[in-house]
Order: structure tokens, then C-alpha cells, then sequence
């Protein structure tokens, strides 16, 4: 045992302990024969910090990852980043301008090597800072989304999916950044408030009997528009459906057509339908029979106006940016009378009639997006949710709060054709190979559509032809069994179109699968599929670390019958993965549900046969004190290392875990993070004082034989914590179990047990000898290494050291073994006498407190009972009870008969009453405190809450105010209303209590 020091210094425990425990191979799963249980991270971007959100996403993840292994579990946490494509490459990129530098100085190759110079030199911070967290993941198989391995099942699986017709190239609206020059997922793009405007336009019927009237935000698409749309139940309408409007400017003649997106109740109820540059239009158009590539483009990849294919865009308007092109559209319908003038409340007209708009725009380039008509690789995402439908509503996948299965099935019953394709660099490049139709391979001018990027040499020619294939070589086999030549032949001209005009001119396409795309077969890519028998990594290069074979989990439920296809992969495939697949359970956000998620059910239940993983748990976000969502503008965000440096990683995790809550969100308190600092300084302490008394570790896994009461008491609070811990995990409420813990650890255990035990350890001077003193020592050794036990997945670090302080161990506690909730161990009768103890104790202690009994001031104590049973207990216990409720002398006297138990003691005097289990003790007043004076106090106290509770009441009960003042500050009068409510409660009691 070594003696501990006085002052709990978190930083030192933690680097030292990290360091051991990664050094030594505590975190590999290295139990052969042990049940396989297998976690991974949702990998953070290689250019990621760690924030407040990683730190909640992780704490779950490595609290249950902990626990596993105390249950003795081969437990497994995969870890690794995502390299991220748009964000790298904008990191490199900047890097480069600050040395007045640009990528397209360098050729792709050139440039994603300095990519990888970058990755390796500066990129991975956030997995020493996941260190710092305490996350035990296994970083001697670190996976990264761009190794060699893992971008062999990337491609894998895009060829696969392209040979079964579940990737194809399609012409679509994408959300378009102007400023990278690339389509972006949803969760990409930022929604913000601004203040715009509503213009309302007249559109000329082209038989010259009147107009139509339309109104738009963005008055620029105008110059695309290709139809009016109004409802077919819109009677004011019937006569014009089929009619033609002669567009202003453009003069291109467009329909009028019926569709239930036009509302009769929203403004005019007529619609301008631009296809090529609304999502909403889009799917207009095509019920129209418009189809893609007819529909008219406006935009270039910079967002500036171009012709469209009728070239009726007025030249003055070409190269105008979106901006310009919206003011002189304005600026040209209202000179020519086309502008309907908008008349405010004062009577004042003006061009058009202010709005808050919701406008999208990039969350990284910071431009508006764009909806934008382009060619894109997209998945057959509606095919592919099926079985992961039928997954979920079989229980083969439980997510956890079940509330999400709603939100879950809506959006994939719903769900549109994934985009998976980015105009970038950095990334896996997409295999595939365009060339011309086979009846123009000489012609290298023939059959070409061209897709601009943000720089000219980015240029992507696209041929009509398409090769897809897993490497370069396939790809020209391919060619050349279509074009009837060789593939050195296609090979010779795939690069120089300048070389022959006589054998075909095969280029591959320049995009890059979306980070979502191979982030979405985390859970078996990593681990070696499709090669390995085993989970492997593949690094540039030469692998990093070893794998693991293990045993299949005999409780893996196979996915339900109907789910499997003949396209799946059989049942011994999944052999393949050493048992790690499915995964027993995903923890993430529940804002990446469907980017995440959903996807890696669709890939995993297709290329495995099985569902990724058992269970999925989401949980909220972690906002700001005030409730508000932190964000850098607002100046809100909080940094979790901060929060490590000053209160240690410990307290941190333990709020995050004993605050979340399933299906609620978490507000940050720094100082319940500070309060939980505390609680680890009480534990540290209380293992300090057990050193004093000579309580060390306990050579025993099940509790000692007990004979006092007080011993049995605490192993039966021991058990019932162990099984409430239990119960909690298994249900993933990590709020349950750190609350367990906590309530257990803080009071039962240190504020009760501890002192109670005082008077059996005699003084630190002088300890006691004898077998109760003996007995006592191993009880309370036996519960604090239960304490260590149950508290290390949320608290490693401080638990780690008092395990090892508190004396020689044959392991670490990372391996140690979790308690077994043994009932048998229970007394009920000593529990209930202690229960009694502290009730007792407790009223007494409470009763003084409300009457401002100095604590010095020693008191009497009369026991109305004559029962033999409770005179017995207080013989037991008389020694704890003189000291904690600070008596000198007890009476017991024959119960009175028809006492009131407020305290009326007749002709003995004024006293107050406490009473426990209908026993009424009595603490006599007389010459303890001055009644009148204490009389006075009390009353004045309850007008004064009284007063504060009915004003608090009268502002709640005004509707006014409860639904216009801000919610926190309804909140804050609810909870004050409560607080003064139960304060007058309490006074009031404690006046009754003096007659």
C-alpha cells in the first residue's frame, strides 16, 4: 500500500496512467476464447480538434468499452480518421496561398502528395487528444479512410454496386458550393436567417389576354424559367391551364400546367417552375415530362450567369454573378412594366416586399449554395434502405431512444438517390473510365459534355461510354473488348488525345466518392474485408499493426431471412472478420443518422448478409448554459481541454455521462463539471482516511462474512448499487448509472458508512483490535474496491490509482473483474435497522437545522416507545447516535397515549418532534434556543417565501408572459416558484413543530 497524498492532482494520475495502459497493450483485445465485443468511432476528420460534441460521442463509447472488458469481454474499439475531402484539401490548399502558392500549379498527383506529406507531418491531432479524453481504443490497429486496404473495399464496393445497377450516372440538382467548385452533402450546408425580399412578377399570357401573377425570392432564375405551375382545385386557374406565358427578357414561351405544389393559399397561387436551379422545381418538371437534360442551366460551377441551350439569355446578362444578375432582372422587369409594386402599411410602394429568407450556404466556403444541374454518380439509395428498413422493425437493429424509429423510417421510406460524387482531389478517386460510342472512337470531337471545376485544368471530359472497374488495367480490358482493339492500344492514347485519331480515347473521370460513401463501410472495412480472415489495417504502404482472430460470438443474432438476397455475401463470410461483425453496438449523433448512420445499415446488411451493428444509440448535443446551440459566431463554444486542464478528464467525463439523458440534449454547467471534480477529491479522501485505519484492498472477489449490522448494511447498498448499475448499462441510461454510483459513493458510502464505522476503528492513535474492528476493515476494503470497479469506466484514471495505492494488485483495474450482483449477501433486517440509524440521525440533524441549534450545543433525547426491539437497537447503536446527532443522554418513556406527533409534550415543556417509523422522539427545548424570538424568525420567513411563491405564481399564470418572454426565462420562473414553495413548506412544518 502506498500512501497516498493529500491533494488530488489530476494531470499527473492521467499522463502517467495513459501512458501505461497504451504502452502495455491494455486496450488490444487479446482475451483468445473470450466473447468477441467489437465498438467503432465515427471517425473524426484527420483535420478535426476535439470538441465538446467528440467528447460526449466518446465518453459514451469508451464507458462501455470498459465495461465490456471488466465483464471479462475480448473488447475491441476501433479507432481512425476520415481523410475528410473537402476539408484536407482546403487545409493543403491554404497552406499553399499563404506562400502565394495555388494547386493548380502541380498536377493531381503532385498535389495529393503533398496531401499525404501534410496527413503524416500535422494531420491526426485529435486522436492525441482523444488520448487525453482517457478513450481506450486500440491504436495499434489506428485505420485511416484512405489506406490501402480500406480503399480496396471502397472501390470494391463502387464496382459491385455499379455491376448490380445500384450506381449510376444520372443528371441532377446537387447542392452546389460556388467556392469550392463541388456538390456537398446536406449536412454540409448551413442554413441561415437573412433579411431578403419577395418580388411579385407579371408574366404575359402569350396570346396577349392578360397576365398570370407569380412571386419569387430569387428573381434572377426568371431567366431559366420553364413553366407556371397552379393547382388543378384552383378554379380561378381552369382557363389558363395549357395556355403559354411569353417570359419577360427571354421571350421563351413556357406552360402553364397543373401540380399540387402550387397552393391555392399562398400568395397568387400560380408558380414559376425553374427546374435546372430548385429542388422543388426539379421534381415539377419532371412530373411535367420535362426530362434532366432538357431542363435549362443558368450557372457555371462559379455561380455566374451563362446561356442556356434555346440561347435566349440576353447577352447583357452573361458573367453577371447571381447578385448582379438579381438587380438588373429587377431593374429591366420593372422598366418594362412587368414589376408589381408592393404597398407597406403606411401606404409607401416599394420594388418588393421584405422577407427573412432561409438561405443555404456553405459551412466551410461560407458562399451561398447553389442548386445546380450536373452530371453526378448517384446510389440507389431507395433499393438499398429496404432490408435496413425491415432490419430495424425486425429488432435485428434496436435504436435506443426507440422515439428515432419514427424520424428513422419517415426519412428512409422517403429517401432520394444519394450523390456520391465530388469535384475534388483528394479523395478516392471514382473507378471509372469514359470514351466515346463505339461508332466514334476515331472521332475525338464527337459525343464530348463537358463538367467545368472551379480551375480551368480540372476540366472533366465526359464521354457517353463508361468503364468501371477496380484498377486501371480492368478498366482498358474492358475498352478494348468494346472498341475491338488492344489494351496496350487504349492505353497508348488514355492520356494524349493528340497521339491517334484511329483507336479511342479512354479517360478516367476526375470526381471523388463523397467521405460518406466509404465512412459507410467503417464497420468491415476496418476490419480487413475483403481480404483478411482477420481485422488488419493497410497503411500507405506497409501495414501498421497486427491482426486479431477471434472466436465468433455465440449470441450474434443472424439477420432475419427475409432480409438476405442472393447478392449478399453467405453466412461464413462474416466468419471471416474474427467474429467482430456486426458490431454489438454504434453510439453517434443523432444529426448523422442518415449521413452515417443508415448508410453503413445499407452497405453493411448488402456486402455482409448481417446488420452492422445490434443496437444503435443517439444521443443529443451538448448546447450552451442558456440552452442555445454553440456555434463560433455566437462565442459560446466551450473547449473540452480547457474543462480537462483545469478540472481533469474525470470530472468531465462523469458530467457527460451522468447528464445524458436519452433523447435529450445537454446543457453545459461548468460548475457541475466542477462539482464532479469534487466528488473524485471525497473519494480520493475517503481511501486516504482508509489508510489511516488500516483498510487496504480486499483479498477477497465476494463480500466477507459480516456480523454487525453496519457491515451488512453497506454490502447489501453495495449489491443493490451493482445491480442498479447493471440494469442502467444494459439499457445504455448512462445517466442512471453515474447517478447510481455517484449517490451511492457520496452519501451511503462516505457521508453514512465511513462514520459510522468510527467508533469500530477506534482512533487513528489507538485503532481497535478485535474481530469487529478485523471484520470492519475487510467489509470496507471489499466495498471500496467495488467502488473502483463500478466507477473506472466513468472515472479511469483516479480509479486506476487508489486501485493500485490501496495495495498490491495482480492486475491493473482496466482488467479487473466487475462485481457479481449476489443477493444472497442481503440482510433485510440489518438494512432496515441502519435505515432506521440514519432516518433517526437524519430528522434529528434536520430538526436542529431548521431551529438554529448551534452544532456545539449537545441535546436530550426522549424515546416514546416501549418495544424491547427498538430499545435493542439503540443499544447497538448508542455510540453512532450520541456522535452524529449530537446527544448526551437518551429516555426511553411508555409511549404517551394519543401524543400528536407535532410535538405537543404536555407538562414536560416545549420540544420538537421527530419521528421515524410512527415513533416519536423528542428533543425538549427548554434553555436550548429562545422559542419567541425562534417563533418570530420562522413567521417572518414564511410571509417572506409566501409573498415570493404567490408573486412568482401570478407571473406564470400570465399567458402574456409565458408566451413571449424568452423560454429560459419561463424556465427560471418555474423553478424559483418550486424553490420558494417548498421553502414555505419547510418553515411552516418547523414552526408546527415548536406548538
Amino acid at each position: 500500500m502506498s500512501e497516498l497524498p493529500k491533494t488530488f492532482d489530476p494531470a499527473e494520475i492521467e499522463q502517467r496512467w495513459y501512458a501505461h495502459w497504451e504502452s502495455t497493450g491494455q486496450f488490444r483485445p487479446d482475451r483468445p476464447g473470450a466473447e468477441p465485443w467489437t465498438i467503432v468511432n465515427p471517425p473524426p476528420n484527420v483535420t478535426g480538434s476535439l470538441h465538446i460534441g467528440h467528447a460526449l460521442d466518446n465518453t459514451l463509447q469508451d464507458i462501455l468499452a470498459r465495461h465490456a472488458r471488466l465483464q471479462g469481454k475480448d473488447a475491441l474499439w476501433v479507432v481512425g480518421t476520415d481523410h475528410a475531402g473537402i476539408a484536407t484539401q482546403m487545409v493543403v490548399e491554404r497552406q499553399l496561398n499563404e506562400r502565394q502558392d495555388k494547386r493548380t500549379n502541380y498536377t493531381r498527383e503532385q498535389f495529393v502528395e503533398k496531401v499525404w506529406t501534410w496527413k503524416e507531418e500535422s494531420g491526426g491531432e485529435i486522436t492525441q487528444q482523444l488520448r487525453r479524453l482517457g478513450c481506450s481504443m486500440d491504436w495499434k490497429n489506428e485505420r485511416f479512410t484512405m489506406d490501402e486496404g480500406f480503399s480496396k473495399a471502397v472501390l470494391k464496393v463502387f464496382v459491385d454496386l455499379h455491376k448490380e445497377g445500384l450506381i449510376y450516372r444520372d443528371k441532377r440538382l446537387v447542392n452546389w458550393d460556388p467556392g469550392l467548385g463541388t456538390a456537398i452533402s446536406d449536412l454540409e450546408v448551413e442554413t441561415r436567417e437573412i433579411k431578403g425580399s419577395f418580388w411579385h412578377l407579371r408574366y404575359p399570357l402569350a396570346d396577349g389576354s392578360g397576365f398570370i401573377e407569380v412571386a419569387t425570392t430569387r428573381p434572377e432564375t426568371m431567366l431559366a424559367d420553364m413553366a407556371v405551375a397552379v393547382n388543378a382545385a384552383d378554379e380561378r386557374y381552369t382557363h389558363l391551364v395549357g395556355k403559354h406565358v411569353k417570359l419577360p427578357i427571354t421571350g421563351r414561351l413556357i406552360p402553364i400546367i397543373t401540380d399540387d405544389h402550387a397552393d391555392p393559399e399562398l400568395g397568387s397561387g400560380a408558380v414559376k417552375i425553374t427546374p435546372g436551379h430548385d429542388f422543388n422545381d426539379f421534381e415539377v418538371g419532371k412530373r411535367a415530362g420535362i426530362a434532366a437534360g432538357a431542363m435549362l442551366n443558368m450557372l457555371d460551377a462559379k455561380a455566374q450567369v451563362v446561356q442556356v441551350a434555346d440561347g435566349l439569355i440576353p447577352d447583357a446578362f452573361l458573367g453577371l454573378t447571381t447578385a448582379e444578375a438579381r438587380k438588373a432582372v429587377v431593374a429591366q422587369l420593372k422598366a418594362e412594366g412587368f414589376l408589381i409594386p408592393h404597398i407597406d402599411k403606411d401606404g409607401v410602394e416599394h420594388d418588393a416586399e421584405p422577407r427573412t429568407i432561409q438561405t443555404p450556404y456553405g459551412d466551410r466556403s461560407g458562399v451561398v449554395i447553389e442548386p445546380w444541374l450536373t452530371d453526378q454518380w448517384y446510389v440507389d439509395a431507395a433499393t438499398l434502405a429496404k432490408p435496413a428498413i425491415e432490419a430495424v422493425r425486425s429488432g435485428a437493429i434496436e435504436i435506443v431512444p426507440k422515439t428515432w424509429e419514427k424520424t428513422f423510417f419517415n426519412w428512409m421510406e422517403n429517401i432520394q438517390p444519394w450523390c456520391v460524387s465530388r469535384q475534388l482531389w483528394w479523395g478516392h478517386r471514382i473507378p471509372a473510365w469514359f470514351g466515346p460510342e463505339k461508332s466514334h472512337a476515331g472521332d475525338l470531337t464527337a459525343d464530348l459534355s463537358f463538367h467545368m471545376s472551379s480551375d480551368g485544368p480540372s476540366q472533366q471530359v465526359t464521354y457517353p461510354m463508361v468503364f468501371v472497374a477496380e484498377n486501371e488495367n480492368e478498366a482498358f480490358e474492358q475498352a478494348a473488348e468494346y472498341y475491338g482493339v488492344t489494351a496496350d492500344e487504349i492505353r497508348t492514347n488514355s492520356f494524349d488525345p493528340m497521339v491517334s485519331i484511329f483507336a479511342p480515347h479512354v479517360r478516367r473521370d476526375q470526381d471523388v466518392l463523397d467521405t460518406w460513401f466509404s465512412s459507410a463501410l467503417w464497420p468491415f472495412a476496418t476490419m480487413g474485408w475483403p481480404d483478411s480472415s482477420s481485422p488488419s489495417p493497410r497503411s500507405r504502404g506497409e501495414g501498421r499493426g497486427e491482426g486479431q482472430s477471434q472466436a465468433p460470438s455465440s449470441d450474434t443474432a443472424p439477420l432475419p431471412t427475409s432480409l438476405r438476397s442472393a447478392t449478399l455475401s453467405p453466412e461464413g463470410e462474416r466468419e471471416t472478420l474474427g467474429g467482430r461483425y456486426p458490431n454489438d453496438v454504434l453510439i453517434s449523433g443523432f444529426d448523422i443518422l442518415f449521413f452515417w448512420d443508415a448508410r453503413m445499415m445499407m452497405q453493411g446488411i448488402h456486402f455482409m448478409g448481417d446488420v452492422p451493428f445490434k443496437k444503435l444509440y443517439l444521443h443529443g448535443l451538448v448546447r450552451a448554459a442558456d440552452g442555445q446551440k454553440m456555434s463560433k459566431s455566437k462565442g459560446n463554444v466551450v473547449n473540452p481541454l480547457g474543462l480537462i486542464d483545469t478540472y481533469g478528464a474525470d470530472a468531465l467525463r462523469f458530467f457527460m455521462a451522468a447528464m445524458e439523458s436519452q433523447g435529450r440534449d445537454i446543457k453545459m454547467d461548468e460548475k457541475r463539471v466542477e462539482g464532479y471534480r469534487n466528488f473524485a477529491t471525497k473519494l480520493w479522501n475517503a481511501c486516504r482516511f482508509a489508510q489511516a485505519n488500516g483498510i487496504g484492498a480486499s483479498k477477497t472477489l465476494d463480500a466477507p462474512e459480516a456480523t454487525l449490522a453496519v457491515n451488512k448494511w453497506i454490502i447489501a447498498e453495495t449489491i443493490s448499487t451493482v445491480q442498479a448499475v447493471d440494469l442502467a448499462l444494459a439499457d445504455l441510461r448512462f445517466d442512471g448509472a453515474a447517478n447510481a454510483v455517484y449517490q451511492f459513493v457520496w452519501s451511503r458510502f462516505c457521508d453514512w458508512y465511513l462514520e459510522l464505522i468510527k467508533p469500530v476503528l477506534g482512533q487513528m492513535d489507538a485503532p481497535a483490535t478485535g474481530a469487529e474492528a478485523d471484520e470492519t476493515r475487510a467489509v470496507a476494503g471489499w466495498v471500496i474496491d467495488q467502488i473502483l470497479v463500478l466507477l473506472h469506466p466513468f472515472m479511469p484514471f483516479i480509479t486506476e490509482e487508489l486501485w493500485h495505492a490501496m495495495g498490491a494488485r495482480e492486475n491493473d483495474l482496466i482488467v479487473a473483474k466487475w462485481p457479481m450482483a449476489d443477493a444472497r449477501s442481503i440482510d433485510p433486517e440489518a438494512s432496515k435497522e441502519i435505515a432506521w440509524l440514519i432516518d433517526l440521525i437524519t430528522g434529528i440533524r434536520g430538526a436542529r437545522t431548521e431551529l438554529g441549534i448551534a452544532p456545539g450545543v449537545k441535546m436530550q433525547l426522549h424515546v416514546y416507545s416501549d418495544d424491547a426491539g427498538l430499545r435493542a437497537r439503540f443499544d447497538r447503536n448508542t455510540d453512532a447516535l450520541m456522535r452524529l446527532a449530537r446527544l448526551d443522554r437518551t429516555h426511553f418513556t411508555r409511549a404517551v397515549p394519543g401524543l400528536t406527533p407535532d410535538g405537543g409534550l404536555g407538562s414536560e415543556g416545549p420540544a420538537v418532534t421527530v419521528v421515524v417509523d410512527a415513533v416519536s422522539y423528542k428533543l425538549p427545548l427548554e434553555g436550548v434556543i429562545d422559542l419567541d424570538a425562534e417563533r418570530a424568525r420562522l413567521t417572518k420567513g414564511i410571509e417572506a417565501a409566501a409573498k415570493e411563491r404567490d408573486a412568482l405564481a401570478g407571473r406564470l399564470g400570465n399567458p402574456s408572459f409565458v408566451e413571449r418572454a424568452k423560454p429560459e426565462a419561463v424556465e427560471k420562473a418555474r423553478a424559483d416558484h418550486a424553490e420558494k414553495a417548498a421553502e414555505a413548506e419547510r418553515l411552516t412544518a418547523a414552526l408546527a413543530r415548536l406548538g
